[in-house]
C-alpha cells in the first residue's frame, strides 16, 4: 500500500469514549484519501496501519457479527495436521 502524502499529524485521531486516560489504547482517523489510519495512543509517531475503506467496513462488520468473539476464533482453530 503506498505510504500517504500528507501529514498524519494534521488528521484528528480518536480513540473510544469508554478507554482509560492510561494511554493503552488504538486511535483511529479518516484520512483525506479516505483510508482508515490505526495507531497506537502511546506511540503517536510511530507506524500507522492504513485500510481502504472497503477493508475496515469488514473488520467492523466482523465486530460486530461477533466474528472475533473468544468462543468463535476458539471454535475456528483448526488442529494442525500430521505429516502423512
Amino acid at each position: 500500500m503506498p505510504q500517504p502524502c500528507f501529514a498524519l499529524s494534521s488528521v484528528s485521531w480518536r480513540k473510544s469514549s469508554r478507554s482509560a486516560n492510561n494511554c493503552a489504547c488504538v486511535e483511529v482517523a479518516v484520512l483525506p484519501s479516505g483510508e482508515v489510519g490505526v495507531r497506537d495512543s502511546k506511540n503517536q509517531d510511530g507506524p500507522v496501519l492504513l485500510f481502504t475503506p472497503a477493508e475496515w467496513d469488514a473488520f467492523i462488520n466482523g465486530v460486530k457479527d461477533g466474528e472475533f468473539d473468544p468462543e468463535r476464533l476458539a471454535a475456528n482453530v483448526q488442529a494442525p495436521s500430521l505429516p502423512v
